[in-house]
């Protein structure tokens, strides 16, 4: 063997960026698969079409999610991935193993569709399940709802919202079956014990009913009535985890209430991020921090103008020699000359109510 072929081979994955190997992987098994469309922007949901993993959720940070807002951080695709592979190759077969001196099965998913008449009109609710214990002939018995935490050691009650997702697939397969489903399970793994914690859960209509559609009715109101739903959420925890802190308000930055469309200026965005809003925005233009981060496709897309704060004078971003540093902005060149140096940023998104205004203009 050669003496330099380790190098080179360590060269060749040292310069290959994962990131951007396992999104042309995925958007290549897409395509072998039959499934092109999912390599496209998340088209947006109508406002009365709510999922089951959504119910409870801070309502601003789904409008922004479903109206394909810019993400600040990269999806969770680890914690993801890792979720589906406990669910399938670890809870699928401890539960046909639990159940089967019963002689009950377990089906892997069930899909729910069905509707809630509400003051809002009829909401519908779609999506499929985890892990249902069913009988021989496929009717479902118990559905479970599987999450996976980094530790189990102070979960003493399962999450309010993962409740709410499992009361709608019983109440979805209490409706396509014909029967009446009053429990499931939420099951609990941890990360770092590789064990399980397992809640029964019993319908509760009042929660269902008083908390559940409730929240649901409220969420679509606000997105029928084009209003952007106050940075209010349930759970506080929330925000912390949260992809759009800085377009909605949660961070040092003068901005609130900002729509969907358009990136904040000197804010740098994972270049995943980035193109996923030019696909779903084709006429959103780069800020000329993106164009300083992703030359590439600054060569492709529009980038917006450098304004100067003090004296509003714009600059093209290849006018103004910057290092890219977010936290030291470049100076307008004109200020300086006046001994009265301002920062240059670029132009704000537009509030929430403006791009609803606009909207409405062009259909």
């Amino acid at each position: 063997m050669g003496s330099g072929r380790p190098a080179t081979a360590l060269t060749a994955i040292t310069t290959t960026d994962f990131q951007e190997w396992r999104r042309a992987s995925n958007a290549r098994e897409n395509v072998e698969e039959g499934h092109a469309y999912y390599n496209d922007p998340s088209p947006v949901p109508p406002p009365e079409k709510h999922t089951p993993s959504s119910l409870l959720q801070c309502h601003r940070k789904l409008v922004y999610r479903k109206e394909n807002a810019p993400a600040e951080t990269e999806m969770a695709q680890g914690i993801l991935w890792v979720g589906t592979r406990f669910e399938e190759d670890v809870v699928l077969p401890y539960l046909r193993d639990a159940v089967d001196d019963d002689g009950l099965l377990v089906t892997n998913s069930l899909y729910v569709d069905f509707e809630i008449e509400t003051d809002a009109g009829a909401l519908v609710v779609k999506g499929s399940t985890d892990p249902v214990v069913v009988d021989d002939n496929g009717v479902p018995i118990l559905p479970t709802e599987v999450k996976t935490k980094g530790s189990l050691e102070y979960l003493d009650e399962p999450n309010e919202h993962h409740k709410a997702q499992l009361h709608a697939y019983m109440v979805g397969l209490s409706q396509k079956y014909d029967v009446d489903v009053k429990r499931g399970c939420l099951i609990y793994g941890g990360r770092d014990s590789f064990d399980l914690k397992v809640f029964d859960v019993e319908f509760d209509t009042e929660f269902w009913q008083e908390t559940v559609v409730s929240w649901a009715t409220e969420h679509t109101e606000y997105r029928l009535d084009g209003e952007l739903p106050p940075a209010t959420p349930r759970f506080g925890w929330e925000c912390d985890f949260c992809s759009y802190r800085e377009r909605c308000g949660k961070s040092n930055r003068p901005v609130s209430d900002r729509g969907s469309r358009g990136f904040l200026p000197l804010m740098e965005y994972p270049r995943s991020q980035v193109v996923e809003h030019l696909k779903a925005e084709p006429d959103a233009m780069l800020t000329p921090t993106l164009a300083e981060r992703y030359p590439d496709l600054a060569a492709e897309h529009g980038v917006s103008q450098w304004r100067c704060t003090a004296c509003s004078k714009q600059f093209d971003h290849d006018e103004v020699d910057w290092g890219g540093d977010t936290d030291t902005p470049p100076l307008c060149a004109c200020c300086v000359r006046e001994d009265t140096p301002a920062p240059l940023t670029g132009p704000w998104p537009p509030a929430y109510s403006d791009e609803i205004a606009e909207g409405e203009r062009s259909e």
